[in-house]
Formats: structure tokens, C-alpha cells, sequence
């Protein structure tokens, strides 16, 4: 029996669709049109704020929703807002506390906005170069725990931010959804914004049945949407746990990982399925 047509694919962006230096190569802004050429659907989603993906709709032609802080907002490819899930805002302030008493650096982010309180912390350079955007810096996170889209905790002790996942999912439970994006980021959003959930959404926006639709990413993060989607593949870059928790792994992310996958294991899929139609043996 052939196997299911794959109709939509959804990947990650850091460490997944650009390079370490956040470049989107050639050969990946091919890769997502020979997708579009094959009627496949391609849709993108991040921890990044939806301002945060815009550089990358033009070269690949995006028009299906931008999901922007992992599910927390759903975007149009004009940037505005089609749906968001903010964290409920009692909750928010004990959540910048927890990640504090952990030692991260917190970073808030709330509608368009990027707050911070030190402009010298780490990663605030990386992120603002990722993001092309800068941050506003705040003394105090309380005019701004209202209406929040995610906060991040952020720490160069990979093992305090494990640490500091794990406390905010004991202490908040099923209020947030608590997950590394990178090693050095702990994310909090609202607990139906997860990339598991941005799988549901494009699922029932399209009307696509999951094992329809297939997935690509390299962080723990990306392990709820490779359960939702009915073709999982990780990046040669992931850890070993995020591809054990996939389907078919791809090279990495510095070695055109993300075009590989489409050519290997969307695009070769869709052409034996088609044969197989045909009664090509």
C-alpha cells in the first residue's frame, strides 16, 4: 500500500530552515518552491515574535499562517494577527520570579514588543541580530505583565535552564507550557501554544488530515509537533533524544539539512506515489 500523500509541511526556523548564522541558503528557498510546484503546502513557526520571522516571507513566498512564539500567535503573512494565547496574566508575574530564582535573565515579550531589563545580558546581541528588531528596556516588568505572548528565561548554564523548565512545569502545571527552544532558552507560553498545537491548527485551517502532514526540527520543542504529523524527520544537528523521537533524520542545519529532507524524504515521496498511481512499478 502506498504510503499517504504529504500535503503541508511545517518546520522550525533556528537550527532547522537557516544556518547557525541564520542564513536562509539558496538551496532551501528551492526546496520550499519544488514544494509549492508540488501542491504541498509550507508553513513556518518559532519561539521568534511574528516581526522576528518577517524577513523570511518574501523569498519564500509564504502564504499560509506564520506561527510566532511556538503557537502563541497566529499571523498573517501581512503581520497581522489572526489569533493569539497569552499567558494568563496572574500567572505571569510568578513565572518572571521562578526563571529569576533560577538565575536567567528574563525577557518578556507583549503584543509587537520585546522588553528586557539588561541590554548587556547574554544572548540580547544574538537575538536582536536574529530578530532584526531591537528591545525596550525596562526597569520593572510590572507595567508590562499583562497580555503576554511568552517570556523567556535565558542562561549560558545549560543545566539551570533545564532546571528552570522543569520547576516552572511543577509549579504552574497545566497554566503554561514550559519547553527549551535552544539550550539557552526556557520558554513559557500559554499551555495550547506549543508546537504540537500549531500541527492541529494548520490541520484543521486546511483541512488535512495529520498523517498528511509532515514536520522538521532539531529542539526538544519540536518533539510535540513530530507527534502530531504524520511524517517526522530531525535535523542531523538535533540531539540524540530529538531524533530518536523522529521518523527520518536529515544532515544538519550546516549541511543543507532542510533542503535534503524535502528533496529525500517529501519530494521523492510524492513522486512514488505518484508512479505508484500511474502503476509505475
Amino acid at each position: 500500500m502506498a504510503p499517504p500523500p504529504i500535503r503541508l509541511l511545517l518546520a522550525d526556523v533556528d537550527g532547522t530552515l537557516v544556518t547557525q548564522d541564520k542564513v536562509l541558503t539558496d538551496r532551501a528557498i528551492a526546496a520550499v518552491a519544488k514544494l509549492g510546484q508540488a501542491g504541498i503546502l509550507f508553513a513556518i513557526t518559532s519561539g521568534r515574535p511574528p516581526r522576528g520571522m518577517s524577513m523570511l516571507i518574501e523569498p519564500l513566498q509564504l502564504s499560509t499562517p506564520i506561527a510566532a512564539f511556538n503557537g502563541g500567535v497566529f499571523a498573517r503573512p501581512d503581520m497581522s494577527v489572526i489569533e493569539q494565547r497569552v499567558i494568563p496574566d496572574d500567572v505571569t508575574p510568578a513565572v518572571i520570579e521562578v526563571l529569576g530564582t533560577h538565575g536567567m535573565d528574563v525577557w518578556v515579550y507583549r503584543g509587537a514588543d520585546w522588553f528586557i531589563r539588561d541590554p548587556q545580558g547574554p544572548h540580547v546581541a544574538r537575538e536582536t541580530r536574529t530578530v532584526k528588531f531591537d528591545p525596550t528596556v525596562i526597569e520593572s516588568f510590572a507595567s508590562v505583565s499583562d497580555g503576554v505572548a511568552k517570556v523567556v528565561g535565558v542562561s549560558d548554564d545549560y543545566d539551570a535552564v533545564q532546571k528552570a523548565v522543569d520547576a516552572v512545569r511543577e509549579r504552574f502545571g497545566d497554566h503554561v507550557s514550559a519547553a527549551r527552544s535552544q539550550p539557552y532558552y526556557a520558554d513559557v507560553t500559554h499551555p495550547q501554544a506549543n508546537k504540537g498545537a500549531v500541527v492541529k491548527y494548520l490541520s484543521k485551517t486546511y483541512q488535512i488530515p495529520a498523517e498528511e502532514i509532515a514536520t522538521i526540527g532539531d529542539q526538544p520543542n519540536d518533539v510535540l509537533m513530530f507527534a502530531h504529523s504524520g511524517l517526522s524527520i530531525a535535523m542531523g544537528n538535533a540531539s540524540h533524544e530529538v531524533q530518536e523521537a523522529a521518523r527520518r533524520v536529515t544532515t544538519s542545519n550546516e549541511d543543507e539539512g532542510f533542503a535534503n529532507a524535502v528533496e529525500r524524504f517529501i519530494l521523492a515521496l510524492t513522486r512514488r506515489r505518484k508512479d505508484h498511481d500511474k502503476g509505475v512499478p
